[in-house]
């Protein structure tokens, strides 16, 4: 017969409570999400609402006596004495820290706030700063009315203008552009290829394009016939682009039947001209704006960093529901309850998120003086558990305090994360940061003669020679981190 045996073993465990998972995902949140989550905070629970400068009060205010004792999930009231013992069971990963400097925070990035009054009491609109964008489409449609053509022509160029992508191609065969029902009788293709050269004669040179080749043909067919090196290019882009991106000159001159120094002229024009006309019409989605968590500033001899207080709503408890519902005494109350909970829970969340990226980027700035006053070149190296470290906190939480959030400063908007840098070491024994690296690759490339531009191996043999010892493929991966193409596409013609 079997026997049944039992054992008993000790783990432990880490678990979250409801509150530390909320902190925890919106410290990790970027501004536009941050945003998104505590609107739709405040249009479903009753408990908040959303305030002005002067009605912004701290999590700590909004607990206080005047809203009655804490109240739990279930309906039944707690009082304040024990919120501190809830605190601290939530661990040290998320606390309640002092703000590392006083300064103005009223910056606003240039952006409107949610909701604010304007300065004669009236409410801003959205629309009184989203400037208008004009479409491709709307571009064509408005130079064409001006048009005098047939009905028909005017249906078929229409046609084509609804086909072509926001790169400015025409990339569907005419057959596809409108089933043959349409139009009586059916249309023959010398049609369509008369309204298409209606349409790319309209505004900008190449739009409607269905290739490349065809597209620069006709920037170059826009240019006037004396142009220097017209025609050359013009023979050029008519299938030897592939030449023309190896910069061999001499097979150019060769195809083109001109001279080297007319293929090298030829070239120059080309590379002037735009492979994708449409993105000049392409309209720029509002959200795509950075709106910086902190904003950077000189006070005395030191950077400082302030919280933009303008980058989220405010919220705060709404008193009179929460005054309404501690006088309350009827049985099923347990919703609104909870609702007043995760109010409170919410305006606790707010409070440290805010102040725990304050506090994570200040320790940033401290370390990165020397940044906002001479750029790339003096970037430190840095580490997050540098940060951890310091500040007594977790390096995961440095790490999500620092993702998807943004710094503005005099030298431009940055994101957390560019500060961080590994570091390499120097012959003199001392250690520079990889962005310092970068930065010292790119000032030797724009420095040098773009007929003899420097190789990836002379980079590094100059780097060498300034003490940093870094590997071929390196200065290779670097290069081509701030974007700068191989020498012999940099070389001049």
């Amino acid at each position: 017969m079997a026997q049944i045996s039992h054992e008993m073993q000790a783990r432990q465990q880490t678990t979250l409570t409801p509150r530390l998972q909320q902190s925890v995902k919106l410290l990790q949140m970027s501004t536009l999400d941050f945003n998104r989550e505590v609107l739709q905070a405040l249009a479903s629970n009753p408990f908040l609402e959303e305030a002005d400068d002067e009605g912004a009060i701290s999590e700590s205010e909004s607990m206080s006596a005047d809203d009655g004792p804490a109240v739990d999930a279930a309906g039944s009231f707690d009082d304040q004495s024990n919120t501190g013992n809830t605190e601290s069971a939530d661990g040290p990963e998320i606390q309640h820290i002092e703000a590392a400097a006083d300064g103005p925070a009223d910056y606003s990035g240039d952006y409107p706030s949610t909701s604010r009054q304007s300065h004669d009491g009236a409410s801003s609109d959205v629309g009184e700063w989203v400037r208008c964008e004009t479409t491709l489409q709307e571009a064509l449609l408005a130079d064409l009315a001006g048009r005098e053509i047939n009905e028909r022509d005017h249906m078929l160029a229409l046609y084509i203008i609804e086909a072509i992508d926001e790169d400015g191609y025409l990339r569907v065969p005419f057959e596809e552009l409108a089933a043959p029902s349409q139009f009586q009788p059916p249309v023959e293709t010398h049609e369509w290829e008369c309204a298409l050269s209606l349409v790319q004669h309209l505004t900008t040179p190449g739009i409607a394009a269905r290739s490349l080749t065809e597209c620069l043909t006709l920037q170059l067919e826009a240019m006037p016939e004396d142009t220097a090196g017209r025609d050359a290019a013009m023979r050029i882009v008519d299938g030897e682009l592939e030449r023309l991106g190896r910069c061999d000159y001499t097979g150019l001159a060769r195809a083109a039947k001109c001279t080297e120094d007319e293929a090298r002229e030829a070239g120059m024009l080309i590379r002037q001209l735009s492979p994708r006309p449409g993105r000049s019409h392409t309209a720029i989605d509002a959200s795509t704006y950075i709106i910086p968590d902190v904003v950077v500033r000189k006070v005395g001899r030191l950077w400082v960093a302030t919280t933009n207080r303008e980058a989220a709503p405010l919220a705060r408890l709404n008193h009179a529901y929460a005054q309404m519902f501690r006088k309350t005494r009827y049985e099923e109350r347990g919703l609104m309850a909870q609702a007043l909970q995760e109010a409170r829970w919410l305006m606790r969340s707010l409070e440290q998120r805010a102040e725990t990226i304050q506090r994570v980027a200040q320790a940033i700035v401290a370390r990165q003086q020397t940044f906002f006053d001479y750029g790339e070149i003096a970037l430190r190296p840095l580490m997050l558990s540098e940060i951890a470290e310091e500040l007594d906190i977790h390096e995961s939480t440095v790490s999500r305090a620092t993702s998807h959030k943004y710094l503005a400063s005099p030298r431009g908007v940055f994101e957390f994360k560019h500060f961080f840098s590994r570091e390499l070491s120097t012959r003199s024994g001392g250690t520079c940061s990889a962005g310092a690296v970068r930065a010292l690759i790119q000032e030797m490339i724009d420095e040098e003669n773009p007929k003899e531009p420097l190789s990836d191996v002379t980079l590094a043999s100059r780097l060498a020679s300034e003490g940093i010892v870094v590997a071929r493929r390196t200065v290779s991966k670097y290069r081509a981190q701030i974007k700068y193409p191989p020498a012999e596409m940099r070389r001049a013609p």
